[in-house]
This record gives structure tokens, C-alpha cells and sequence, in this order.
């Protein structure tokens, strides 16, 4: 026999579990409508550092992109400096030749190190030498750039009285009229900051050792001096290779960075990202790959405009 009472109390109990669900659906509806239109601080945070993310990595993509432009836009302005002098007197006498690098810091003007202007400087052979009554005499001092297959002869302008810098006169032609000077940079670099150096390491050597096999093969056995440097050039292969690396330290007027170099390399310019010279490459502590060492563009600018002033009151004597 049917019991009403219980019946009813069935319905009124499944009537009660589907309101509840009902309500129940539409409160996780309600959240997740929330969720949407109000996302928790966790998660609009970790959306932030994404988006940062991705615009640090397209800004140095495109550093690095503006980096590569503007080494490349700055070798042609880098030369391969080739030099023979010799000391003579009544003590020793001896012949020798330098190798290194320069750039071009103003229309005329080449900027490098005073021991590759002077290769007796900081010689503590020469030095002695010179104690005896010897005399160092500058035979030959030439530039080779990209793009020419002729020298360029050189003469000192100016050199430090402090410290290893020279700037120095470019002959006079077509050719040289046509160079690019090269940007010092108005500020410091700052501790980490990204450099490249371009110059000649190992000079002769170096580039002899890069050059096509089948020049390889016929040069690799001249020796390194100007004769092997003009084939070079006659072949369109005297060229800057670049290192890359990061200021460790900017010490008075001194950089420190861990873009290698070798012999050779001295003179070359420090760029940073933009191709502004912050440096001048000057010499390498050996056996320690973060120690190469420069000399700030602050150092150079007094130099220059001193050459420069020569270079006009040179020009109003001739006139």
C-alpha cells in the first residue's frame, strides 16, 4: 500500500539536492566568470614578468642586430700598421719591426698606442741601449686599410707625455680623404657593459692564417713582413677581425675587459653597442682571459685636438 507521506517526503528531498546542484553550478560559473574578468595579483603578475621577459629579449636582439651593423660599419676605418726601426750608437745596435693597429679618429689623423708609434717605448732593451749613447731612428711606418691595396705612409703627430697613446698624420690622398673617422664616446663604459675590439692580432700571421686555403698555402710559409702585408692587400684581404666581450672593471684611465687580443691588437679601437669608441686596446695581462687592458677615450680627446691644432697651423704656414 502506497504511503503518501513518505512520497512527498522524497520529492521534497530530490527537489532539495537539485536546487542545491543548480546553485552550486552556478556559483562555479560565477568564479569562473570572476576569474576572468578579475585575475588574482599571482596571476597578473606572472603575466607582468612574461611580457618584461620578452621585450629584455627583443631589445637585446636588437642590440645585438645594431652591435653587428656597427662593427662592421667600423672596419673600414681600422688599419693594419706595419713598421721597421732601428738603434744605433756605441752600445748596442740593433733592427727591428711593429706591428699593430689604428683608427681613424679625425679626417688625417690616426689614433693608436705610443709603442706602436714609437716602438722603443717602454723597450727596456732599447732603454738600455739609449743609456749608452744609442739612438732610436724610425725607418718605415706605413698603414694597410680594407678596400685599398696600397700603404699609407704615416708621421707622428702628437704622442702622450703620460701614458701610451700617439696620434698620427695620414698621407695625404684620394683614398685616405674618403675614411670615416670613428665616434669617441662622450661617457664612461659602465661594469658589464658589452664591448667589441677590432684590430690585427698576430698581424701578418693572423691574417695570412684566415685568409682562402689556396692563399694559405702560398703565404703561409713567407715571413711576416711588408712585402707578405702588401700581398695581402693586393688581394683584398687586409681586414680587422673582431673580438666580444664585457668591461670587468674602469679603473683612472684604464678599462678592463675579457675580448681577447694579442700582439698586434694594440691600437685597436673599444666599441660599445652604438660603435662609439670607449677605448683604445693597449696590452694584455697573459694567462688571464678577463685581463685585457685599454685606455678610456677621455685619455685620447686632449691628444686629438692638440694634433688637430697642429694640423691648422700646418695648414697656415703652407698657405
Amino acid at each position: 500500500m502506497f504511503n503518501s507521506d513518505n512520497g512527498e517526503s522524497e520529492v521534497v528531498e530530490t527537489w532539495q539536492r537539485f536546487v542545491q546542484g543548480l546553485l552550486g553550478v552556478l556559483v562555479l560559473v560565477g568564479a569562473g566568470t570572476m576569474a576572468h574578468y578579475y585575475a588574482p595579483p599571482e596571476t597578473t603578475g606572472l603575466e607582468q614578468q612574461v611580457h618584461q621577459l620578452s621585450r629584455q629579449v627583443a631589445n637585446l636582439e636588437r642590440e645585438q642586430s645594431f652591435s653587428s651593423a656597427a662593427v662592421d660599419d667600423a672596419r673600414e676605418s681600422v688599419a693594419y700598421i706595419y713598421g721597421i726601426y732601428h738603434v744605433s750608437g756605441r752600445g748596442q745596435s740593433f733592427r727591428a719591426r711593429v706591428a699593430g693597429t689604428g683608427f681613424v679618429v679625425a679626417p688625417g689623423l690616426l689614433a693608436t698606442n705610443r709603442h706602436v708609434a714609437e716602438p722603443w717605448y717602454g723597450d727596456r732593451e732599447v732603454a738600455v741601449a739609449m743609456r749608452q749613447g744609442g739612438t732610436p731612428v724610425l725607418e718605415k711606418l706605413v698603414a694597410y686599410f680594407p678596400g685599398s691595396p696600397l700603404p699609407v705612409n704615416l708621421e707622428t703627430a702628437v704622442v702622450a707625455t703620460h701614458g701610451d697613446l700617439a696620434v698620427l698624420r695620414l698621407e695625404a690622398t684620394a683614398f685616405t680623404k674618403k675614411l670615416r673617422p670613428l665616434t669617441l664616446s662622450q661617457t664612461l663604459p659602465h661594469v658589464g657593459e658589452s664591448v667589441s675590439v677590432l684590430a690585427y692580432p698576430m698581424g701578418v700571421t693572423g691574417m695570412v692564417a684566415k685568409s682562402p686555403a689556396v692563399v694559405y698555402e702560398r703565404l703561409s710559409s713567407h715571413p711576416d713582413n711588408a712585402d707578405t702585408a702588401g700581398e695581402l692587400a693586393a688581394l683584398s684581404l687586409i681586414r680587422p677581425s673582431a673580438t666580444f666581450g664585457h668591461i670587468g672593471d674602469v679603473t683612472g684611465d684604464k678599462l678592463i675587459y675579457d675580448a681577447p687580443t694579442a700582439r698586434g691588437g694594440s691600437g685597436g679601437p673599444v666599441l660599445n653597442l652604438r660603435g662609439e669608441v670607449v677605448g683604445i686596446n693597449s696590452a694584455y695581462i697573459d694567462g688571464f682571459s678577463g685581463g685585457t687592458l685599454g685606455i678610456t677615450a677621455a685619455e685620447l680627446r686632449p691628444l686629438l685636438e692638440t694634433a688637430k691644432r697642429a694640423a691648422l697651423e700646418t695648414a697656415a704656414v703652407v698657405q
